[in-house]
């Protein structure tokens, strides 16, 4: 049996580069009408992987300096925990593209 030496060319396609999906930043903002524990307890409910210290100093931190970035991922997820948070009465910033 006798095999062949040559070789067919082969043309690769460049490959493609995937576009990345936007992120966002989801940011609550400090107000006069919801307590450190309201916002806590909200930001522990909606926001994935959230603990109950991170999210009582997240409140802290609200309070302080007047906003927190609370949570930064892909668009589509900020979209909905913003609306989450909304409807639970906080006060949020538009939701922040990066």
């Amino acid at each position: 049996m006798e095999f062949s030496t040559t070789s067919p060319n082969t043309v690769l396609e460049p490959k493609t580069k995937k576009a990345k999906y936007p992120e966002a930043r989801v940011i609550v903002l400090n107000d006069n009408f919801n307590t450190f524990e309201h916002v806590a307890n909200c930001l522990l409910t909606i926001i994935p992987g959230m603990s109950q210290k991170r999210s009582w100093d997240l409140a802290i931190e609200v309070d302080k300096s007047d906003s927190a970035e609370v949570w930064r991922g892909n668009l589509e997820q900020a979209e909905l925990y913003h609306e989450q948070l909304v409807i639970r009465g906080l006060t949020m910033a538009p939701i922040e593209k990066i």
